[in-house]
């Protein structure tokens, strides 16, 4: 991927694939790492935890979020933190993208 990134780079770095969640490492690093996702209609990530904070931004779609039991519906543009140590997880309402940072 170039320097220099826009939505447009970031929907077409990954391909969805019918019935699967796809990732692609954009950036590994001891503080840290983003990774781009392609979510198939109705794929999800059930509720966990995580020791660090984490940014999720909608690269397209729409993503339900749960953090702490609360419900979010994330669209296309927007961005949500979920805090460490608390349970969260995503749903796909359609086929979605997002870019999740996790800082260490």
């Amino acid at each position: 991927m170039p320097d220099k990134i826009n939505k447009e780079v970031l929907v077409d770095a990954i391909a969805y694939q019918d019935g699967s969640i796809v990732s692609k490492q954009i950036i590994k690093k001891p503080n840290g790492n983003i990774t781009l996702f392609a979510f198939d209609k109705d794929e999800s990530l059930t509720e966990h935890t995580s020791p660090y904070e984490a940014v999720v931004y909608m690269v397209d779609g729409e993503m339900e979020i749960t953090i702490d039991g609360k419900l979010y519906n994330l669209k296309t543009g927007e961005i949500i933190v979920m805090p460490p140590n608390i349970s969260h997880g995503l749903k796909a309402a359609q086929k979605s993208k997002m870019l999740l940072t996790m800082i260490k």
